[in-house]
């Protein structure tokens, strides 16, 4: 039998890497939340995999300071516990638990998609479908007996649609053509130009390839697109429809690949789009479901991401009902709301 080192502090280290940051938090045994950092995002798909990871380091250290502990040579604690976005491949998890091995983090470690960490976070146990809707979308589904449904989400290359980049710049694309003639007039045109201080849609489209405005802040026109949206543009509703039947569509093969169509069944929703709760996007996806799968049950997590990472640990430490009600009020005091 290989002897197993002693952690440093029994308990988990619970990593949600998203895309645009990174949460960690240093969890006792017993639930409690001890230290906790907040990072930029994770992107192993242009840094690789062992440099995203060893970009962690910095996060765990910060989290150990925070509860007290200095000076460890490690493993830090028994278990990591990592819900990983850009981890969408069964083989990319597997690549980033083999970097994650090379840090004396924690006896054993776990990789998942971030995806499933919103199911972990909106569910009391492995069973249902969450979908997410933040930067991009994804959707994933788990019974107890280990069967999964999910998708590979490599964006339009493997057919998906939306997210808060996917609005974002599809309503760029209705804004630019409105202005040149080419499309429909759209208030997001003259909406888009007015937020960002530029004089119109095309300004702010040659503001980002000259790289006077990051990429990254064209997310803030989800926020532009539900205001228009919300004063009846025919455009910014027509995009909101789409992510809903998108969302809808995600949700609905996942429960039909588990047979779970006819059974009540969670279909927790989160990310950034969703947790939003507009109710223009809420109100359409949940009377498309209740059309299509009367039986699912739809709730809203807007608990921090990080949450999932942190039962998913606990989970497989097999720590108390104590335990896990402790973590969970330490992060969403109300529990996921219904949509």
């Amino acid at each position: 039998m290989t002897h197993q080192p002693e952690p440093h502090l029994p308990g988990v280290l619970a990593i949600d890497a998203g895309n645009s940051k990174t949460d960690v938090a240093l969890v006792g045994a017993d639930g409690r939340v001890l230290g906790s950092a907040r990072g930029g995002g994770f992107t192993p798909q242009k840094t690789g995999g062992v440099a995203a990871v060893a970009g962690l380091a910095p996060l765990v250290e910060e989290a150990a300071a925070a509860a007290g502990l200095t000076g460890w040579t490690g493993p830090l604690t028994s278990h990591v516990s990592a819900c990983l976005a850009n981890a969408d491949l069964p083989v990319e998890e597997e690549g980033l638990r083999v970097a994650l091995e090379s840090h004396p983090w924690g006896v054993s470690n776990t990789v998942v998609n971030d995806t499933f960490g919103l199911l972990r976070a909106g569910t009391d146990g492995p069973r249902g479908v969450a979908v997410v809707c933040g930067a991009g979308i994804n959707c994933v589904g788990l019974l107890p007996d280990g069967r999964t449904a999910r998708f590979p989400a490599l964006g339009e290359l493997t057919g998906d649609w939306g997210g808060g980049s996917g609005l974002a710049v599809s309503s760029m694309w209705h804004a630019v053509r409105a202005e040149d003639g080419r499309g429909a007039p759209t208030a997001l045109a003259p909406a888009i130009a007015e937020h960002f201080g530029l004089p119109s849609a095309v300004a702010v489209a040659e503001a980002v390839h000259l790289g006077h405005l990051p990429f990254a802040r064209l997310h803030e026109i989800v926020r532009v697109l539900f205001a228009v949206a919300g004063e009846g543009d025919r455009a910014a509703l027509e995009l909101i429809d789409r992510q809903a039947d998108e969302i809808t569509r995600l949700a609905l093969v996942a429960l039909r690949r588990l047979d779970l169509l006819d059974t009540p069944t969670p279909v927790v929703l989160g990310g950034g789009v969703l947790a939003a709760r507009q109710s223009l996007l809420l109100d359409n996806l949940t009377a498309r479901l209740a059309r299509e799968a009367p039986l699912a049950e739809p709730r809203v997590v807007v608990a921090p991401p990080v949450l999932g990472a942190v039962l998913l640990g606990l989970d497989h430490l097999r720590a108390g009902p104590q335990a896990q009600e402790r973590a969970r009020r330490a992060y969403d005091p109300a529990h996921p709301v219904a949509a």
